[in-house]
């Protein structure tokens, strides 16, 4: 059963403001304020260059906002360091990228434990542990095979099962259908909606397509670095 109480994220006025090199500058979010609360499955959704993953990034502690405040599990990480930032991200973000971001020389049960080799974890644990995800994944007869060995859904569910492996409560998945085929994309999306409903993992997935963030609960849309939408999925995206 899903718990929607207290807010894994909240952004305040974020501003981000990159440098040119040609000179001057171009900002590219403009004081953007959400929250998500655990258990919810949201969408952020928008053109190519909107600065949907510029916020991705600051919502997975791979960059730091110009202005405003983000906080991540009520801790302002905005400040950080970027060796405190890797430990945020280690300790409690999972992440699912679109071009699955696995070892192609190590096996599959490697590439799932990776997280937990860099928590420290005696080797014992991290191999029961990475079995655990592989088989919640149905990918348990497959550890010994290397990733260039599977097919592209395989692949995402080997990412998944790595994002779970560090038993996260926050899953940041960007484009995660983006080099699958619309089979295998669906099949990726259902079971991160299994994931979603089952267990009450907070998902916040990256998408330029309205017909994958249909399969959110919460779609936050974002035109030229502003929030122009932040409610339930519409029946449609015409007036996005």
């Amino acid at each position: 059963m899903k718990k929607q109480s207290e807010d894994i994220i909240s952004l305040k006025n974020i501003n981000k403001i990159f440098p040119l090199e040609v000179g001057g500058e171009q900002q590219v979010l403009f004081d953007i304020n959400f929250s998500v609360k655990a258990g919810e499955f949201v969408a952020i959704m928008g053109p190519s260059g909107s600065g949907k993953s510029t916020c991705m990034n600051i919502i997975g502690a791979l960059d730091t906002p110009t202005s405003g405040t983000y906080e991540l599990y009520g801790r302002d990480v905005t400040g950080l360091t970027p060796d405190e930032l890797a430990t945020v991200r280690n300790e409690h973000i999972g992440f699912v990228f679109q071009q699955f971001n696995l070892l192609p020389k190590r096996s599959v049960l490697d590439n799932v434990m990776l997280p937990l080799m860099y928590r420290g974890l005696p080797m014992q644990e991290r191999v029961q542990r990475a079995r655990e995800m592989l088989q919640r994944v149905g990918l348990e007869n497959f550890e010994s095979y290397l990733p260039t060995q599977l097919s592209g859904g395989m692949k995402q569910r080997v990412a998944i099962a790595r994002a779970l492996a560090g038993n996260p409560k926050l899953i940041l998945a960007d484009e995660p259908t983006g080099a699958l085929d619309s089979k295998m994309g669906n099949e990726i999306l259902k079971f991160f909606k299994q994931l979603n409903h089952d267990l009450g993992i907070t998902i916040v997935m990256i998408t330029h397509e309205f017909d994958i963030a249909k399969y959110a609960d919460r779609l936050i849309h974002i035109r030229d670095g502003k929030i122009n939408y932040d409610g339930r999925v519409p029946r449609d995206d015409r007036n996005l």
